[in-house]
């Protein structure tokens, strides 16, 4: 069956547009995901760069491109989410894969628009609102975030302004311009553009913060607090996706 599908991945790998929630939950507890159907999932050097082969023929996204990145240590990684697959193939077990297929089907077509997104986080950044109270908490969110607003100021140029409570605060017109430049600088223009991109956009939404995101993006947070906040230091380069 496989063989006469140039697609193997038809069905499998839902469109941003098709997701809802109640399909979301049919999909949870429907019990036919599709049966395994290839040997070896492994990465070959194509025109699209560095590509997913299972038994040597090309994935193909759900938009029906290739599934290549122009790294091969980023298309070994999605390879290994095939390997990795049983009997039955799973996607919520792939994300990597579903965030290569939405960059590749979408954001590759629309960087302007997903950079104008991340850049709208800077209007009401998750850094810049604070508690009040407990003491406790007031304390941990100064100590986690106040050097993510030294990282703005002084590395990107944009003075995030702070308050407590959740009244909304404008920010200076500057940071604005400050994080688009470093949202474009960071991404660039190379082969490997729409991948970055697409990675700060699901930090950034994620967190709710830009200059969280930036800040991952660019190695200023320790990789072992990135996920519960920290202070900030400068770090090595981000080689697996070609900036720092």
């Amino acid at each position: 069956m496989a063989a006469d599908n140039d697609n193997f991945t038809d069905g499998l790998f839902v469109a941003d547009a098709e997701r809802n929630p109640l399909r979301i939950a049919a999909q949870a507890v429907r019990p036919d995901l599709p049966k395994r159907f290839y040997e070896t999932a492994e990465v070959g050097e194509s025109g699209h760069g560095f590509a997913v082969l299972l038994d040597g023929k090309s994935v193909k996204t759900p938009a029906r491109r290739p599934l290549a990145t122009p790294w091969r240590e980023l298309s070994t990684a999605l390879a290994a989410e095939w390997a990795g697959q049983g009997e039955r193939l799973d996607p919520v077990t792939m994300p990597l894969t579903r965030l290569v297929n939405s960059c590749i089907d979408g954001v590759a077509e629309r960087m302007d628009e997903v950079a104008a997104d991340i850049v709208k986080y800077a209007g009401s950044d998750l850094v810049s609102y604070r508690a009040g109270e407990p003491e406790g908490l007031a304390a941990a969110q100064a100590e986690a975030w106040d050097p993510l607003l030294a990282f703005a100021r002084d590395r990107l140029g944009a003075p995030l302004a702070s308050t407590e409570g959740i009244v909304f605060v404008a920010q200076p017109p500057q940071v604005t311009e400050a994080v688009a430049r470093a949202v474009r600088d960071y991404a660039g223009a190379d082969a490997g553009a729409p991948f970055r991109l697409a990675a700060l956009h699901a930090m950034t939404t994620l967190t709710g913060s830009c200059i969280i995101a930036l800040a991952v993006a660019l190695r200023e947070l320790e990789a072992r607090r990135r996920l519960g906040g920290g202070p900030c230091r400068r770090g090595p380069s981000d080689a697996g996706l070609g900036r720092g």
